[in-house]
């Protein structure tokens, strides 16, 4: 009989999750694996972009592009819901037309629609991919269906810069909820919470501006005793702007990474209470 404990580096520990509404399950159960008491901070809503048009039309000319690029599994998700709706899917894509995709979570995603990725960057960050593309981008055609606002322009820009001609449409648009969760706002008032972690630029935003909608002028200063750990560098970099600092950066850049890093940023803090 197996008697090993099971590693439980944030026991005690009680951590807010920004992620959106509709993916905090997963990084629920790692962390509460972890040993941590998780309150659910869902700094984003998934939702349609303002006009389909654009994504649909792309999607209807798939045959003319060589490769599309799916930087998350929103934008699987919303790419797979209408090429669906023009009889079509993932899977049963043009031969010609290959796809990379960022991150493990979106390469996951892909293989279980039975479309499994071309190639996905050793990182799971956007710069990763551009760094080690398998082929020259000159001449090709790419399509980037992406976040409809907020996302990072990098992508295009390195492509286009490497004379590849790219299309970029929104794919989905993630938006800010109306309010903090009442048990999380608590928790922040009452100085309960050890870390809060950020997935993306975006939670960082969103969540300044629940705080600030929160508790007013004074919206930092339930954050000083917190550890802010971000998954990866541009999310960092969006914490010291609108935080002004972070304590962990996660490595890799994925939900794994992120407990680990939450880990890290509160091995030398004493536990509350």
């Amino acid at each position: 009989m197996d008697t090993a404990a099971t590693p439980t580096p944030l026991l005690g520990r009680t951590i807010a999750v920004t992620r959106a509404e509709q993916q905090l399950g997963e990084a629920r159960r790692l962390f509460e694996q972890a040993g941590a008491t998780v309150l659910d901070l869902p700094a984003l809503v998934i939702g349609p972009p303002d006009e389909w048009g654009p994504l649909d039309d792309a999607l209807a000319e798939l045959e003319e592009f060589h490769w599309l690029v799916l930087s998350s599994s929103n934008g699987v998700e919303a790419v797979e819901q209408r090429m669906r709706r023009q009889g079509s899917s993932l899977a049963g894509r043009p031969r010609t037309l290959k796809i990379a995709a960022v991150g493990r979570k979106t390469a996951a995603r892909l293989e279980a629609l039975g479309a499994p990725a071309d190639f996905v960057p050793p990182q799971f960050v956007a710069d990763s991919l551009i760094d080690h593309f398998p082929v020259s981008g000159w001449g090709l055609r790419l399509l980037l269906p992406r976040v409809q606002s907020g996302g990072r322009t990098l992508l295009a820009e390195a492509f286009g810069e490497a004379g590849a001609r790219v299309v970029e449409v929104a794919a989905y648009e993630s938006r800010c909820p109306d309010a903090l969760p009442p048990a999380t706002a608590a928790a922040l008032a009452n100085a309960a919470v050890d870390a809060i972690t950020f997935s993306s630029g975006k939670t960082v935003h969103h969540t300044a501006r629940l705080l600030e909608q929160q508790f007013g002028p004074s919206w930092r200063q339930p954050l000083e005793a917190v550890a802010l750990v971000s998954i990866g560098p541009q999310t960092s970099h969006s914490c010291r702007e609108q935080l002004g600092r972070v304590d962990a950066e996660a490595d890799p850049h994925d939900l794994d990474g992120l407990v680990a890093a939450c880990a890290q940023a509160l091995a030398d803090r004493p536990l509350r209470g």
